[in-house]
């Protein structure tokens, strides 16, 4: 019969390999209801640049890549058009991505000047120094506007929020392998949040997921879709998400494996909250790229 430790042994080599594996945040694929509409907002407001588009008339959709650098070494938001549809409900549960900039009152006055929505004014944080403003996309999406000094990485943050902050941390640690950055409980305002990534928050782009009291379920909606993660292995990954859901919920959805047409290797799954994530071989993404 086998000891404890020796029946251990599987499951502490399967997490092992999230030390060795140089997972990254690559990018958040969200639905909007006029593609051009979207990119001139986010060229022309937020200063981000187009990097790529590709229609796919066959499945009746087009994607737009956009971001503050290139793909290879940057995260991007992937915008999906589905043709004909101009509409689509964001639900309680997204909360906000988030753009790192050195002047957060210029970027909100050029939003505004452009015709976009300021739905915060810019000003420091209640109870602390940190400037951010909120603006709101044609299509409702919420974006934070941090200031930050010189950063390699202004497109930050990907705000979800979840039931059980404890068990959320627990999950993208054990199955993605991130790191616990900072913990914050605002009792005053009924939450507690936490950041969650694989580089400093400065550096990076990071899962902030937050906890309000007495909440554990959210509507998802149907506009925002998930974020997809870079992995030298997509089938050593897969195993060490198999581990997480077992103990703290969630499914793999799709088994690891290549995808039909452009054989790119992805896995995918959802996390307890049912947020879903998607795992691309990192070296097929780079072929993608070219």
């Amino acid at each position: 019969m086998a000891t404890g430790s020796e029946a251990a042994k599987p499951a502490e080599a399967v997490l092992e390999w999230n030390k060795q594996d140089s997972k990254r945040m690559l990018h958040a694929v969200y639905r909007v209801g006029d593609l051009d509409r979207t990119i001139k907002y986010y060229t022309e407001c937020f200063g981000m640049k187009l990097l790529r588009k590709r229609d796919v008339p066959d499945e009746k959709y087009t994607n737009a890549f956009l971001g503050f650098g290139p793909e290879d070494t940057n995260f991007a938001v992937e915008l999906t058009y589905n043709y004909g549809v101009d509409k689509y409900d964001i639900g309680e549960g997204f909360g906000h991505f988030a753009i790192a900039n050195d002047d957060v009152y210029k970027l909100a006055e050029n939003i505004k000047s452009k015709g976009g929505k300021i739905t915060r004014e810019p000003g420091p944080v209640k109870g602390g120094s940190t400037v951010i403003a909120f603006a709101q996309d044609p299509d409702g999406y919420m974006f934070e506007l941090i200031q930050r000094a010189e950063t390699p990485e202004p497109l930050c943050q990907v705000m979800l929020r979840v039931g059980d902050l404890e068990r959320s941390i627990k999950f993208y640690e054990k199955a993605l392998g991130m790191k616990l950055l900072r913990k914050k409980d605002v009792p005053d305002y009924k939450y507690s949040i936490a950041m969650l990534g694989y580089a400093d928050e400065d550096k990076t782009t990071v899962l902030e997921l937050t906890y309000n009291y007495g909440r554990t379920e959210y509507s998802k909606g149907n506009a925002y879709a998930q974020v997809a993660i870079g992995t030298n292995d997509v089938y050593k990954s897969a195993e060490a998400v198999d581990l997480a859901t077992k103990e703290l919920g969630g499914k793999i959805l799709r088994q690891p494996g290549p995808l039909p047409g452009i054989n790119t290797k992805i896995a995918s799954f959802v996390d307890p909250d049912g947020w879903k994530v998607v795992l691309v071989d990192h070296a097929d993404f780079l072929k993608e790229l070219q």
